[in-house]
């Protein structure tokens, strides 16, 4: 029986561009999948550096101008459909699941989504989990298992009674491992809102 529900971010609850994002950057001579990078985009991710560090460390290798890039790094950010919104305010007044939301989210893309939301906007959505992990917040990123296993042994909570829901399929695998339910939700076929009628519950 499920108690639990994990909540990815991106392509769950707020829209996103992935390949607007790849062409941005690449056009700047980032590619995201060239292992070179790796390393600084996965510490900017798990907030070992700063926004500024980040920043700057492109602008000394490619010569990009910080606010070029910051354009290209938030071209990802799409929009905050309101029935998705209304489902979760909703999920979570019914107290029949413990929400949490896990995202690999870093510092730019949440200060993008507080201006472009407006706070409002972010702390209602934000309100309707018992914990918001972002993880720039929590130097852990998915598909890295302790990740999972810091949520679970934070909030203790039973892997066979949690569901995963995450539009990475790299992302739910690592979780089945530990046990967790999953659902790799696709864009485009499936929304969140779609969750009651799916028998995951």
């Amino acid at each position: 029986m499920i108690k639990n529900i994990i909540f990815d971010f991106g392509d769950i609850f707020i829209n996103l561009d992935k390949k607007l994002f790849a062409k941005e950057l690449e056009k700047l001579g980032i590619s995201p999948l060239d292992k070179k990078w790796k390393p600084i985009l996965d510490d900017y991710e798990m907030g070992l550096i700063t926004t500024d560090k980040f920043l700057n460390y492109f602008e000394e290798k490619l010569s990009i101008s910080k606010e070029t890039l910051k354009t290209a790094w938030t071209s990802i950010l799409l929009d905050f459909p309101e029935e998705r919104l209304r489902f979760i305010q909703q999920l979570s007044k019914e107290k029949k699941y413990r929400l949490f939301l896990l995202s690999n989210t870093n510092d730019m893309h949440i200060s993008w989504i507080q201006n472009n939301w407006g706070i409002e906007l972010y702390t209602k959505f934000k309100n309707c989990f018992q914990q918001f992990y972002l993880t720039h917040q929590i130097n852990l990123k998915k598909p890295n298992t302790n990740i999972y296993q810091f949520v679970l042994k934070e909030n203790n909570l039973n892997a066979k009674e949690t569901l995963f829901i995450d539009d990475t399929k790299e992302n739910t695998d690592a979780a089945k491992t530990l046990g967790i339910h999953i659902w790799n939700l696709i864009p485009g076929k499936e929304d969140v809102t779609d969750l009651k009628t799916k028998n995951l519950l």
